[in-house]
């Protein structure tokens, strides 16, 4: 956990103006600051933003905070992600108060499975635009059923090949462990070989309210014969099936836009 001590030196460095004018494009007007909001669609400026006060208010869609619940809104992100964004940032060194081996292990243990999961998005998805198969396969069947390639790039979508050991023999070549591939069902093991587990599938990134992948839901191209037609993940330490909606976090971001 961010001591105390880390967390006042961080806000004590907090440019509000600086943070804010990252992410938008402001003008300066008598004391403060305005832009158009970046949470719902104007053409007329309504987000102010105080220097003074070190608030920002939007008198279009009434969203107001500091510079932390900016950045936590915006950026979908929690309240430490907030924290340690601004301590890079303001080059703050982060102490951290002690914590146990058990939560230190689960800790170690998302993180993990949280950068398998960014990996395997990214290699699905080179699958599907840069492969011959991917897009001969996978990408016309998904043009077939409707999907756009906007949509498709918005959901991330991706392609496992039909080898059986793709994606396994990529991930290891990252130097990812069988204990966290296995975990994150992207894997099976049959007579201690690792074998891709959504081979010859399209992939379908899950994602949570902070944006980072989650899981993955495949389904199979065509018609499933004694293969299940849908695989999913099963739970682990960042995947809670009850806890996560597929698309909810892309439909938020529109919603903050067209509110």
């Amino acid at each position: 956990m961010i001591s105390p001590q880390s967390i006042q030196q961080i806000q004590s460095r907090i440019d509000i103006i600086d943070i804010i004018g990252e992410f938008l494009k402001l003008k300066k007007r008598g004391v403060n600051y305005i832009g158009n909001c970046p949470f719902h669609g104007e053409k007329t400026p309504s987000f102010t933003v105080s220097p003074t006060k070190e608030i920002f208010k939007c008198f279009g869609c009434g969203k107001s905070g500091n510079a932390i619940t900016f950045l936590m809104e915006h950026e979908k992100i929690s309240y430490v992600e907030a924290l340690r964004w601004l301590a890079k940032r303001y080059n703050v060194d982060i102490e951290e108060t002690q914590v146990t081996d058990e939560v230190r292990q689960q800790q170690q243990a998302a993180d993990s499975l949280y950068i398998l999961n960014q990996f395997a998005k990214d290699w699905f998805q080179a699958q599907l635009w840069n492969t011959e198969e991917g897009q001969h396969i996978a990408l016309s069947y998904l043009e077939e059923r409707g999907f756009s390639h906007e949509n498709i790039r918005k959901f991330q979508i991706g392609y496992n090949p039909q080898g059986g050991q793709a994606f396994a023999k990529a991930a290891a070549a990252e130097q990812f462990t069988p204990e966290v591939l296995l975990k994150a069902g992207l894997v099976n093991d049959r007579n201690q070989q690792l074998n891709d587990n959504y081979r010859g599938r399209i992939i379908f990134p899950i994602v949570a309210n902070n944006g980072k992948i989650v899981g993955f839901g495949a389904r199979v191209i065509g018609k499933a014969d004694k293969a299940p037609k849908y695989i999913n993940t099963p739970e682990n330490d960042i995947y809670h099936k009850s806890r996560v909606l597929y698309g909810l976090y892309q439909a938020r971001l529109a919603i903050d836009r067209f509110k």
